[in-house]
């Protein structure tokens, strides 16, 4: 799947989503050894959100951040946006209602300087083009507002570095099978984290794309990230 580009790609993704809609949630939590929910908390806490914030949640999936947004900010408002409907039915159905919007990461269908936070949850391995996914983000963002970005990253080289190949190549995805029946959809995670950019690379991209005050935080042993900025 890694040599998929372009519209190849973007459709094997949402066809992938799709698939799994029903296990998503369940296999965050177990992959993670559920520190995805304390994940989740930090991201919202780094988007310094107010009751009259704005807030774009992209690519949702089933409504996690956004819904733990409105936990932190009773009154916020919140636009859930994903380009899997599935995803998003399966969100409504077992947590209730958001405000949710279908939505290509890389042509927003929102206005210029619409939102005070933009953020993203496993998004942005997922996207055919990351830079034009961040102008997108500085675009629909006001002066001022903040980007926070939560994603796999490729870990560097350790002497846990076996371990980790074994969690990723092996465990997730034989539990993935187990669970959601669709075992490659769990291949394409370490496949899809060891083709992503570093961390490094995406503090850069977004410099690049006009942010300022960049900054990013390892986690889980340096395979997951937390990027944020300001624009």
């Amino acid at each position: 799947m890694t040599q998929l580009t372009g519209n190849e790609r973007a459709a094997y993704v949402q066809n992938m989503f799709t698939r799994i809609a029903s296990r998503y949630d369940l296999m965050n939590r177990l992959m993670t050894g559920f520190q995805d929910v304390r994940w989740r908390r930090q991201v919202i806490k780094l988007a310094r959100l107010n009751a009259k914030s704005r807030l774009l949640d992209l690519g949702t999936g089933t409504g996690d951040l956004a819904r733990e947004a409105i936990a932190q900010v009773p009154g916020l408002k919140v636009a859930a946006a994903d380009f899997t409907h599935e995803m998003m039915r399966v969100g409504a159905q077992t947590v209730g209602p958001l405000d949710f919007s279908t939505a290509d990461a890389l042509r927003l269908p929102f206005k210029d300087a619409t939102f005070d936070a933009v953020v993203s949850g496993f998004l942005m391995r997922n996207v055919v083009d990351a830079h034009k996914a961040l102008q997108e983000q500085y675009r629909v963002l006001k002066t001022g507002g903040r980007i926070v970005i939560l994603d796999t990253t490729r870990p560097k080289k350790n002497l846990l570095s076996p371990f980790i190949w074994l969690h990723m190549h092996v465990i997730i995805p034989t539990l993935g099978g187990l669970l959601s029946g669709v075992r490659e959809a769990y291949t394409y995670l370490p496949d899809s984290t060891e083709g992503f950019l570093t961390a490094e690379k995406l503090a850069a991209h977004l410099a690049a794309a006009g942010f300022k005050a960049v900054n990013f935080k390892r986690l889980m042993f340096g395979t997951i990230a937390i990027h944020w900025a300001e624009k």
